[in-house]
């Protein structure tokens, strides 16, 4: 009863990283609590292939919903597998992956059960609350912290009342570690047709199709990341030069995406990836708050731009005032000179 739930989401057998990742946060919000963790997985053929790449995140009791019709997702049926389960469990947080499947699953379970939702949170914390309207107070609620306004500002928004307390997170936000503490490790195997209805099995999947990633940038210790200061499609060739030399990966502002300079999956920030490399070089990127929303836990920030007052170079560690015309080819050279 009460205790913090993760939705697990798996390609096949395989569990996604976003998933991992929330049950590290989800571990660290129930040893706050002093609950349990506890996580929910459905699928098809699933039972004893996917337990070893949850339990190791601190998961103190596992419900592994294995049948036909559970993969690949559709929407009635992982909803009805979420929902039953709440009620019958009760938790006090429930967090998903702000991806396609949890943007879809996560409005139907809650809107079932009457609770809030708060997508695409940067941060989770476990707080106290006092509402001036009715003079109540509240201990050990979940504080979802996420960009509002376009980013311009930082919003906090707290759901006392309501229970589950739900919250999205990006892939890449939070960052996956296996819990050295002591879990207790339990699974436990559903039965299939006593959480799901028959007509939840209406929409059947024809084909399924999942094509690679074709780099990646969230993994690549360094991250060379573009913006409009590049000033061309032409002038990225360079930055691909220079990331392939430091066995990199190139990353983009919106503004130079939007110009299609670069594709749309490169794109680091609010509305793209959030990358944590060991050095993040900023080219041409002037650090508007989207942009260093996905950047900004890098290990290093170098800045290189021709505006010594740009908003990137106030969290930056090294700055290089010049142009990206200027400065990366005097990088390519030295690199090249300098190296085996």
């Amino acid at each position: 009863m009460n205790n913090v739930f993760v939705y697990i989401e798996i390609e096949g057998t395989k569990v996604a990283e976003v998933s991992q990742e929330l049950l590290t946060k989800g571990r660290k919000l129930a040893n706050q609590l002093g609950v349990d963790l506890e996580a929910v997985v459905a699928g098809t053929g699933i039972k004893g292939n996917v337990e070893d790449q949850i339990l190791p995140y601190g998961v103190d009791k596992l419900y592994v919903f294995d049948g036909e019709g559970l993969f690949p997702y559709t929407s009635a049926p992982h909803t009805d597998i979420v929902v039953n389960l709440f009620k019958e469990e009760q938790p006090q947080i429930a967090l998903m992956g702000a991806s396609v499947i949890g943007r879809d699953l996560g409005p139907r379970v809650s809107a079932a059960l009457g609770s809030g939702l708060t997508a695409d949170c940067t941060q989770l914390e476990i707080g106290e609350f006092d509402d001036k309207k009715s003079g109540k107070h509240y201990d050990n609620k979940l504080h979802a912290i996420r960009p509002a306004f376009g980013g311009n500002i930082v919003a906090t928004i707290i759901n006392p009342d309501h229970m589950p307390q739900m919250a999205t997170v990006r892939s890449g936000v939070m960052q996956k570690a296996i819990y050295d503490g002591k879990a207790k490790g339990e699974v436990a195997y559903p039965e299939v047709k006593k959480y799901v209805s028959e007509l939840s099995y209406a929409v059947k999947v024809l084909d399924h199709h999942v094509e690679a990633a074709k780099h990646n940038l969230k993994g690549a210790p360094i991250v060379v990341g573009g913006g409009y200061g590049v000033g061309s499609k032409e002038g990225f060739d360079q930055l691909f030069e220079l990331a392939h030399l430091l066995h990199g990966e190139v990353g983009a502002s919106r503004a130079a995406v939007d110009a299609g300079w670069v594709d749309h999956d490169r794109q680091v920030g609010q509305t793209g990836v959030t990358v944590h490399p060991k050095v993040y070089i900023a080219c041409g990127i002037s650090g508007q708050i989207q942009h260093i929303a996905g950047m900004q836990d890098a290990g290093i920030i170098i800045s290189i731009n021709s505006d010594p007052e740009a908003p990137i170079n106030a969290i930056a560690d090294y700055v290089i005032t010049g142009t990206v015309e200027e400065v990366v080819p005097k990088l390519i050279k030295y690199y090249k000179q300098n190296t085996k």
